[in-house]
């Protein structure tokens, strides 16, 4: 009994051996990171005096970054980018706007002048482009596992490069990387922002493991493996608390639409500085688009307008067009096609784009699917003119901008019964219907087969409740909103 009672005291008394130093241990390191990270923001705010210089009138200007490696892209992100920048040079006079890029296969003014081009987006003064040569590292293509991950820890290193070649007074991340948010609040020293088109892990992407069902990014071998179902899941649950840490740094949070709301809401906790802004949608210049009964109802083209991505699912919208086509449900033989827009990144989006005509080849669609890739905003004006369906098909879609572009340039939309265009696109108007949506394979085939089959009349109805709904997603409504968000990094 004893003895027992000698062996416990002199284990605690080796447990508190240990313990005290590595407390004590413990306590050095972190007052050393401490001292170091201070140290730090002290040298990056000093190299911001060095780099930066007065203006024309002795005052230095305000410099707003946004971090946005894909700039020259031609997707709705990028849109909200020139739109954001064009916002800010007619309120604000004394400020310098900064774009961190990695497109270093363009100059500025080529940058500038594909905003033109694409989005009919004319800045009213410079922009400062600061070009990163790390873009690799935030490329998905560079981690084949632990993507998430590895993207978001990516971002960090390209962050820092762009942090160490100019230091903005506000920093606004424009593309999902949040993770950078508290590298250029706590070490820069500055005001941050950001603007949330998707949040990078959601509710649904975790049901989806743990429901074990197959998507783009939950392959078969993971679902079929309860081992490794239940690995991703912690994996998943791991990275959702990470990212909401670094979420509730931005001092402004500002999301693209109810859908990513919600998310961003549960996952980072900020709801006292968190508002919706829609994404700027260049309705007018669709709207200005005549519309008119349809002459001939023996032609008709379904269009889709969207980057070509996997999330995207231009497979589902090919199969189901060949469906529509074999089963024949149209009561009649119409002339069909199917044209799919869309802007290319990089040569993974090629290659994609390449398999997508495989699969024409194979389901004998090829001399009725077109691509139409990185074409010019006239072009796309003109097949939107002429076509009767925009077509959408991503799952949980976080806001979609291309369904709105095709609601008011007035196509009758066949949208994903999920995210953006379910909560707050493709919404009755005053009563009336706006469009239509569908989940899969089966249903979208049916449903354009349906809109086929109503007279031109009754078509045109539907466009006109459409054309009439989407004003609340005008560039001039996204100005004043985008304006009372970032008003308080401003002051």
């Amino acid at each position: 009994m004893v003895a027992g009672g000698l062996c416990l005291c002199g284990l605690i008394r080796l447990l508190c051996s240990l313990l005290i130093p590595a407390l004590f241990l413990s306590g050095i390191l972190c007052v050393c990171l401490v001292v170091l990270l201070w140290g730090i923001r002290l040298w990056i705010q000093q190299r911001k005096k060095q780099l930066t210089s007065a203006g024309k009138d002795g005052k230095r200007p305000l410099l707003v970054a946004f971090f946005h490696p894909y700039c020259n892209a031609g997707g709705g992100g990028e849109r909200v980018l020139w739109c954001a920048i064009r916002t800010l040079q007619k309120k604000y006079r004394n400020i310098t706007c900064i774009v961190y890029t990695g497109d270093r296969d363009a100059t500025g003014e080529e940058i500038v002048e594909g905003a033109f081009r694409r989005f009919n987006i004319k800045l009213t003064h410079p922009v400062k482009f600061v070009f990163l040569e790390k873009r690799y590292l935030v490329e998905a293509s560079f981690y084949p596992h632990f993507t998430l991950l590895g993207q978001s820890l990516g971002s960090v290193f390209l962050g820092w490069e762009a942090l160490l070649k100019c230091v903005p007074d506000i920093y606004i991340d424009s593309m999902g990387y949040a993770f950078t948010l508290p590298l250029f609040k706590y070490l820069g020293g500055c005001c941050v922002g950001c603007y949330v088109h998707y949040p990078a892990i959601s509710t649904d992407m975790l049901s989806v493991v743990r429901n074990q069902d197959t998507r783009f990014n939950n392959a078969a071998f993971i679902t079929k493996n309860p081992l490794f179902s239940k690995f991703k899941l912690i994996y998943y649950y791991f990275f959702a608390f990470m990212y909401g840490l670094v979420g509730s740094c931005s001092d402004v949070v500002m999301v693209n639409s109810s859908w990513t709301l919600n998310h961003i809401l549960s996952l980072w906790r900020a709801g006292a500085c968190t508002s919706v802004v829609y994404p700027p949608c260049d309705v007018q210049t669709f709207l200005d688009i005549p519309l008119e009964e349809e002459k001939s109802t023996a032609e008709h083209s379904i269009v889709s307008v969207s980057q070509f991505r996997p999330e995207k699912d231009h497979p589902l919208q090919i199969r189901a067009f060949a469906k529509l086509l074999k089963e024949k449900r149209l009561g009649q033989q119409l002339s069909l096609k199917l044209i799919l827009i869309g802007g290319c990144r990089n040569q993974q989006d090629e290659e994609r784009v390449n398999n997508l005509k495989r699969l024409c080849e194979e389901l004998g669609l090829s001399n009725k699917v077109m691509f139409r890739i990185n074409i010019p905003f006239e072009e796309l004006k003109r097949h939107l003119a002429e076509a009767t369906i925009g077509l959408h098909t991503m799952w949980n879609e976080h806001f979609g901008i291309g369904v709105v572009e095709c609601m008011a340039a007035g196509t009758v939309i066949l949208a994903h019964n999920s995210g953006g265009p379910k909560l707050d696109i493709v919404v009755p108007y005053e009563g009336h219907i706006t469009g239509f949506l569908a989940e899969n394979e089966d249903s979208y085939a049916e449903t354009m087969a349906y809109i086929l089959s109503l007279s031109p009349k009754k078509r045109l109805e539907i466009r006109e409740n459409a054309r009439r709904s989407v004003h609340r997603f005008s560039d001039q409504h996204f100005e004043e909103t985008f304006l009372l968000s970032v008003e308080p990094l401003f002051k």
